[in-house]
């Protein structure tokens, strides 16, 4: 009910989800018996994630979020990681600015409809289980972060869906869709820099298997062929983030599409 104060649309399934993943790192600020406020955030090797940062509207600007903010700081860095990493509205940069936050680059998260590609016979194929360990072996070789508890998570519900391209005995690109009773979320996808092909034909063959599902796809701005073919196909623009880091940024050597704007 909190989170959703900000139209986030969070189900308490999205938030089992959080707690199973890193079940210590979840946090709530109470004042008695009220819940003034909540955040999430994720270990992910030497990458962390802070998400879900909101405080109930009749107690902000009085410390709450900070001190919510730094508790996940705090357990993050006890964590070993190296950078921690959020998306924030842009009107909040200048917040997490204060706790060393510095932006990185803006995000679009769109809304359009699923099924808008036609299936085709493509060299894309559908992941199976076997392929898992290469799909965490890729993302970690791209992104430089362990997001194997993530990824596994992900991959083996049987009602999402996730799509590779072989290259001899790996796989140059991968997209993933996690699917609810009449929604999807298209991301994460990764490919190698300067492969916008394959992120096309990723993209492409998640989306014509979507049909009927109201789709979001957050991703960079900077990303303009990925933002034409989802623009041409009637996605819109519904709202902006800035990535923020405190640490070193993270490695960029890839085209990405957000997993989610919890997690990263």
């Amino acid at each position: 009910q909190l989170a959703n104060t900000m139209n986030w649309n969070m189900t308490i399934e999205d938030f089992e989800f959080i707690l199973k993943l890193e079940p210590e790192g979840c946090f709530v600020l109470l004042s008695g018996s009220e819940r003034l406020g909540i955040c999430t955030t994720i270990s992910l090797g030497s990458l962390g994630w802070i998400g879900n940062l909101i405080v109930k509207e009749a107690y902000r600007k009085e410390g709450a979020g900070s001190l919510l903010l730094q508790q996940a700081i705090a357990y993050l860095k006890s964590k070993r990681t190296e950078t921690i990493g959020l998306y924030a509205y842009p009107h909040l940069t200048s917040f997490y600015e204060s706790f060393g936050f510095k932006p990185d680059i803006d995000f679009m998260v769109l809304q359009g409809k699923g099924g808008t590609f036609p299936q085709e016979e493509t060299e894309v194929h559908k992941a199976e289980k076997q392929h898992i360990q290469k799909i965490i072996e890729f993302d970690s070789q791209c992104l430089g972060a362990n997001r194997q508890k993530l990824l596994e998570a992900i991959l083996q519900k049987a009602e999402n869906l996730c799509y590779i391209l072989p290259e001899n005995a790996g796989i140059s690109g991968y997209v993933a869709a996690k699917i609810s009773a009449s929604a999807a979320e298209v991301g994460p996808l990764v490919c190698p820099v300067n492969h916008v092909k394959t992120a096309k034909k990723l993209l492409k063959a998640v989306l014509s298997r979507l049909s009927g599902l109201d789709v979001s796809i957050c991703l960079p701005k900077k990303e303009a062929a990925l933002l034409n073919l989802l623009s041409n196909v009637g996605f819109r623009e519904d709202f902006r983030v800035v990535r923020m880091f405190l640490g070193p940024v993270a490695d960029r050597r890839c085209i990405y599409i957000a997993e989610s704007l919890e997690r990263g």
